[in-house]
């Protein structure tokens, strides 16, 4: 794939535009001359100059092309704008207050096909219902099917996602790396940033002081998700946040975790309260328990998801470190795949 041009012998713009790519995954072609230039020009996927060689570009005549921006460090420049129009470019960017703008700009053109995938958040209707669990066996599941999976942990107080899939020594970035950012993340450059297995890459907490996940950070995170991954999966805190509100807003479905009994499903109505303010379409998972499915569902006024009964042996697996067992034979493998195929149909449903 080529890769944008970026034409300019000033040491500290090129700093500045080489720290503004790697935030967007991008690597650069830099010409210091406008000769140098000549070859990737038409080939480019995007061209940027700098103001300090614009005049001499524009000397060469370089036949017309989209997608050309002029940048400068120097703002209200008065020649800024006779400038940009001899080189052709579209548009003039004054960095540093640009910067965000710019990140997009190279995310564009250095991105795979956007995948459009599919967010589903998963939250208990009360402690201990197995949301987490739930939330981790669906992405593995998913990625046993080849749906390229993001795992997002959205509750602070959880304990760490890693640690419910066995891989609390994996290398790679955890939330506190990226509560700062704002704007776009390019999905090439979050999921290098983050641990991967196989098609699953997840995002979770450390372990030590809390911090909340600032709600800019989680919109990055997800519209990085969605354009990159077939299906994200976010496990969200019963008391919901301005994170797990910004999540639900994108959700094509909420799986609200429900324990079958009198007190299970009235501190999951309470849940059901805050969920509906913020998203559309909730459907409850059901744990065995005294109360049948259907009385579960009709207290809640939700539709079922199905029901999910115990599973022996989970507890001792998890406690070894081992992740959630899916298989067929296992009730968990089976609702998880129930649950996938009725989203994406009984084939792989991967959007690649």
């Amino acid at each position: 794939m080529d890769r944008p041009l970026v034409i300019t012998e000033d040491p500290d713009l090129l700093d500045d535009l080489l720290r503004v790519a790697a935030a967007a995954g991008a690597e650069l072609d830099v010409a210091h001359a406008p000769a140098h230039a000549r070859p990737y020009w038409n080939r480019a996927p995007l061209v940027v100059v700098g103001s300090d060689l614009a005049d001499a570009l524009a000397a060469t005549g370089p036949p017309p092309r989209p997608r050309v921006l002029l940048v400068t460090r120097a703002p209200d420049e008065p020649d800024t704008w006779r400038r940009c129009v001899a080189v052709g470019a579209q548009s003039v960017l004054e960095l540093p207050s640009a910067e965000r703008r710019l990140v997009d700009e190279f995310a564009d053109v250095v991105e795979p096909a956007e995948r459009a995938g599919r967010v589903v958040c998963v939250v208990g209707g009360s402690g201990g219902a197995g949301a987490s669990v739930l939330a981790a066996s669906l992405a593995l599941s998913a990625s046993h099917r080849r749906l390229r999976t993001l795992l997002v942990d959205a509750d602070p107080l959880g304990g760490g996602l890693d640690l419910l899939l066995g891989q609390e020594e994996a290398e790679g970035a955890r939330w506190p790396d990226l509560v700062a950012r704002e704007g776009r993340i390019s999905f090439t450059a979050l999921q290098a940033a983050l641990p991967s297995f196989a098609e699953l890459t997840l995002l979770s907490f450390h372990r030590g002081e809390v911090q909340a996940i600032p709600a800019e950070a989680m919109r990055s995170v997800l519209e990085s998700g969605t354009r990159g991954f077939d299906l994200v999966i976010v496990d969200l805190p019963r008391r919901l946040d301005p994170a797990a509100a910004e999540a639900l807003g994108r959700a094509a479905v909420t799986l609200l975790v429900v324990a079958a009994d009198v007190r299970g499903v009235l501190a999951a109505a309470q849940v059901l309260t805050g969920l509906r303010e913020h998203t559309g379409e909730v459907r409850a998972v059901v744990r065995g328990g005294v109360l049948e499915e259907s009385v579960v569902t009709a207290s809640l006024d939700v539709p079922s998801a199905g029901t999910l009964p115990d599973q022996p042996r989970l507890a001792a697996a998890l406690n070894r470190g081992d992740a959630p067992p899916v298989g067929r034979r296992t009730s968990l493998g089976r609702f998880c795949s129930s649950f996938l195929a009725s989203l994406y149909g009984p084939g792989n449903g991967a959007g690649a």
